[in-house]
């Protein structure tokens, strides 16, 4: 071995598969990792820092990409000469340059194509134009809230030919189209004509651009024989089930074919709760079980070996085609091939390479899958299954009885997934999943026979309508089982723990993580030498973290609260023992109701309506219902009129005066007062309401917040300006709170978010909304200035006050 190559040594020590007796002591992760024989991580660094780079470099020009490539290739031959190549660690770091080389090459040449033709440019420019477009997707439906819900369709679309500005242009240009109702009933890959405005992205993003169509798509091209044959399978489906209970309606073509349109939002958030989502779509373990059925059914009829390959591809293509073609299904089905190939006893030591080579290849044809959460869920928690699935499950099956032994496998596949997955999950969620992985291990002997089950249904329904209906309900049984583990999971006390959010709480989860792999076996030793003593610590510990503060949430000395009305704003400011001011009331009546009942507020001093859109006014009967208001304090500029009228009627029915405000203004409730920073006069650039919204400079106590409404990039350096010459800024030395502007929209001032440098951030914010709130460089753009952000789609209601030594508190109640 001495004479070996070091950067060999630890793939071939694993691959020895060096086994110690019972009685050896205990093992490190790297010897049970070891048990599986040839495990290769040559592929693996390379596949992670192509990874890493492409992800960091996605927003760059073309041309940074290539030059960049140019240089890691450039490195790398380099590192093949004679002279360098003779050192253990140079061949390593040459595949590693040679695969980033080429991720980067790829990226560079479909940015190229996404660039090109007058789409990028027009949108810069917010300019309307006519498109030819072939649809991407299936039509996805949203339900708005407030007093008057509407409905927003939400389709994917490459356009194909584009006339705006007296130019015309041949492209292939990836654009989200936010449409109405008219566009559910697009079909996937027809081809429609629509005239509308274009509007930017963020850089980064999977699209190119944004797309307001101003009236119904025309067709002008029909989607294809594939296309329709999917959708006629598709459709079949779809009616077999529609008798059955509405939970299991909307799971059933989730399982199958990836449509989630019909599942109730109230499961939705349960199996987010329970880390269970990735059943509620098509994912790499659906994969695997129709494809490992497939197999099984071609042994039994007696199927010839060498011909099981073929007819596993067949299946894969039909079932990818069935469920869409779309990047997230794509990945879903190479990463459950490589997982049952993880999991078959022959080939088992090229599941990590073939991980590797798998990751490297998916992120040349689609470079944005590296931004995309889904991707790396499917990775790390296939790279779990790879990795730990089968000593785990050895582990595991020494404490069953011998006919289980088994289900040793079963039991680890999601425990290491949940483990490998959790950082991620943080980034997310912004808390850690204690119950997920014993949700999953209850689901886990369920989810095969509902997804093979459901397929059959699909397949039935093509011949004979009433027996697909039949086999329906014999499908809803397994179904229904994992509706009822992921509900009553997700209402599990303490099944969630609150977590630092962003990269630093998903650094420590991995960190956290990596330590108690490693201490696993010390563990588990300690265990079996102390049980009592480990038992009794584990009671004190849980009795320690018990959360019995949340049960009066929030303290009697909350100031502020953000609540979680969902996609719209709704800000609590508290003036007094039973008595609030509240800024923004939208856009869900119940919610802001709800909110204020459980701060027990029953006086409405004033209400500050910063701007007149849905999402700020209309949950406005929810705080007129069962208390005081005594005033309603509004933006200058009346716009959107229809709903100044709506709010104007709200205002009369129940007495209330109504008034503007105006910079300068100076205003006192009880413990509030506030100062009008903005608006001094009317921005056309960009949204007119948006950019006339009231910011308040606020102080409750000792604690000092600024509050920027819906205010948009030009108007906010306005307000930067207005700062710098307000007195009481000046002396005070600045805000402990920031209300982040427009739910954290990418229309943000740095300039403004470097001065302010507030500890906290508070984001209010939808969970899943369709605006890509909030972006991802405005949490970037706080996080460097030094503020730790706090989301509403996230926490629930956000509560922030002043402890006795005027240090700030933050206590969220949790969704």
């Amino acid at each position: 071995m001495a004479g070996s190559p070091r950067s060999t040594s630890w793939a071939r020590s694993a691959a020895s598969g060096t086994s110690s007796s019972p009685r050896s002591g205990p093992r490190s992760v790297s010897e049970i990792a070891g048990e599986q024989p040839g495990i290769d991580v040559r592929l693996l660094v390379p596949a992670l820092v192509g990874w890493i780079c492409v992800a960091a470099m996605l927003p760059c020009r073309p041309v940074v990409l290539a030059l960049s490539a140019a240089g890691f290739a450039g490195l790398g031959v380099v590192l093949m000469h004679p002279r360098w190549r003779r050192r253990s660690w140079a061949t390593s770091v040459a595949l590693t340059l040679v695969g980033t080389a080429l991720c980067l090459v790829a990226t560079a040449a479909h940015s190229s194509v996404r660039e090109a033709g007058l789409v990028p440019a027009l949108a810069a420019q917010r300019a309307t134009a006519t498109v030819e477009a072939g649809v991407l997707s299936d039509p996805r439906v949203v339900q708005t809230k407030g007093v008057r819900p509407t409905e927003l369709v939400i389709v994917r679309v490459s356009v194909r030919t584009v006339v705006g500005r007296g130019q015309r242009s041949e492209s292939s240009t990836p654009v989200l189209v936010f449409g109405d109702m008219s566009w559910a009933q697009v079909r996937w890959r027809e081809r429609v004509r629509v005239s509308g405005r274009f509007d930017g992205a963020d850089p980064g993003d999977d699209v190119v651009a944004v797309f307001n169509p101003s009236g119904a798509p025309q067709a002008v091209g029909e989607p294809g024989l594939v296309a329709d044959a999917a959708e006629h399978v598709r459709s079949g489906l779809r009616e077999a089930v529609s008798g059955l209970p509405d939970d299991a309606r909307g799971l059933m073509p989730g399982l199958v074919i990836g449509d989630t349109s019909r599942t109730p939002q109230s499961l939705t958030d349960a199996m987010l709760a329970t880390g269970m989502t990735h059943l509620s779509a098509v994912s790499g373990s659906n994969v695997a079980v129709v494809l490992a059925a497939g197999l099984g059914l071609c042994q039994l009829v007696g199927v010839r070996r060498r011909w099981r390959p073929m007819v596993a591809l067949v299946l894969l293509a039909g079932f990818v085609i069935l469920a869409r073609p779309e990047p997230s299904v794509l990945r879903a089905a190479v990463m459950g091939v490589i997982g049952l190939l993880g999991l078959g006893a022959s080939r088992r030591r090229m599941g990590l390479p073939a991980l590797s080579g798998a990751v490297l290849v998916l992120l040349c044809i689609d470079p944005w899958l590296s931004r995309s959460y889904g991707f790396a869920l499917s990775t790390l928690a296939t790279f779990g299954l790879l990795l730990f699935a089968r000593p785990w499950g050895g582990w595991f099956a020494r404490f069953l009885p011998e006919r289980l032994k088994t289900l040793g496998v079963a039991i680890a596949i999601p425990v290491a997934a949940q483990a490998m997955c959790g950082p991620v999950v943080v980034l997310l969620q912004g808390s850690v999943t204690l119950i997920g992985a014993f949700a999953n291990l209850l689901a886990a002997p369920l989810v095969a026979p509902a997804t093979v089950l459901g397929v059959s249904v699909a397949l039935v329904a093509l011949v004979s309508h009433p027996l697909a209906v039949l086999l329906a309900w014999v499908a809803c049984a397994p179904t229904l089982g994992i509706v009822w583990i992921a509900r009553v999971c997700a209402d599990v006390r303490m099944g969630t723990l609150p977590w630092p959010d962003g990269p630093p709480g998903a650094f420590l989860l991995a960190f956290v993580t990596i330590g108690l792999l490693f201490m696993a076996p010390w563990l588990i030793a300690t265990i079996h030498a102390r049980p009592y003593a480990v038992a009794a610590l584990g009671v004190l510990t849980l009795a320690a973290a018990w959360p019995t503060g949340g049960l009066v949430w929030p303290s009697p000395s909350w100031a502020m609260v953000a609540c979680d009305v969902g996609q719209g704003d709704a800000l609590v400011l508290a003036s007094g023992t039973g008595h609030a001011v509240v800024v923004d009331a939208g856009p869900d009546a119940e919610a802001i109701d709800g909110c204020l009942r459980r701060l027990h507020v029953e006086v409405v001093d004033a209400v500050v309506l910063t701007h007149f859109h849905a999402d700020h006014v209309d949950g406005l009967p929810g705080v007129l219902h069962g208390r005081v208001v005594r005033q309603i304090l509004t933006s200058p500029v009346l716009d959107p009129s229809f709903q100044v009228r709506e709010v104007q009627g709200w205002a009369a029915a129940a007495g209330i005066p109504m008034q503007p405000m105006y910079s300068g203004d100076q205003l006192r409730w009880g413990a509030v007062q506030a100062g009008v920073l903005w608006p001094a006069r009317v921005i056309h650039e960009g949204s007119v309401p948006n950019n006339a919204s009231v910011v308040l400079s606020v102080h409750i106590g000792g604690l000092r917040v600024l509050m920027l409404g819906d205010v948009e990039t030009v108007s906010a350096h306005q307000v930067l300006l207005a700062l710098r010459r307000d007195r009481a800024y000046l002396i005070g030395g600045g805000f402990d709170v920031l209300k982040v502007a427009h739910h954290g929209s990418r229309l943000q001032d740095p300039a403004l978010a470097a001065e302010v440098r507030a500890p906290v951030a508070v984001i209010s914010v939808g969970a899943d909304n369709t605006y890509g709130h909030p972006a991802r460089r405005t949490l970037d753009l706080l996080r460097s200035s030094g503020s730790q952000v706090f989301r509403t789609d996230q926490r629930g209601d956000i509560a922030v006050s002043l402890d006795s030594d005027g240090r700030i508190l933050v206590s969220t109640r949790g969704r």
